[in-house]
């Protein structure tokens, strides 16, 4: 198990049986352009339809914070998330969106879907 994917944690979902989405919004992601070596900054919207288990918050804000050194594209730490959280949660649905902030005049929305 990868060092990011130890700082998830998990709870249990008290109503397994029903479909209910949760979408946690992350305002404050940061990563590093691996091209230029310049911080990206982005919010990432994190929605999902838990099976058993859910995602504890105070972890989730450590494993966002935990690529702020990183040089890593847009495409790869969005879809790098998506795996990681599908792999400790196992949700039904996950939906990751990446909204980078403008640079070089572009903004950039990056968008990656799990289904069970």
């Amino acid at each position: 198990m990868s060092d990011k994917l130890k700082i998830l944690e998990v709870f249990d979902n008290v109503y397994p049986d029903r479909d209910y989405s949760v979408i946690h919004t992350a305002p404050e992601f940061t990563s590093v352009c691996p091209k230029t070596g310049q911080p990206d900054f982005a919010t990432m919207i994190i929605e999902y339809i838990p099976d058993k288990l859910c995602i504890e918050l105070k972890s989730l804000k450590f494993y966002l914070n935990s690529y702020r050194n990183d040089g890593i594209y847009f495409e790869s730490v969005t879809n790098k998330i998506l795996d990681d959280l599908v792999e400790v949660c196992k949700p039904r649905y996950m939906k990751i969106t990446a909204q980078f902030n403008v640079r070089g005049g572009i903004s950039s929305v990056i968008k990656a879907e799990y289904h069970k």
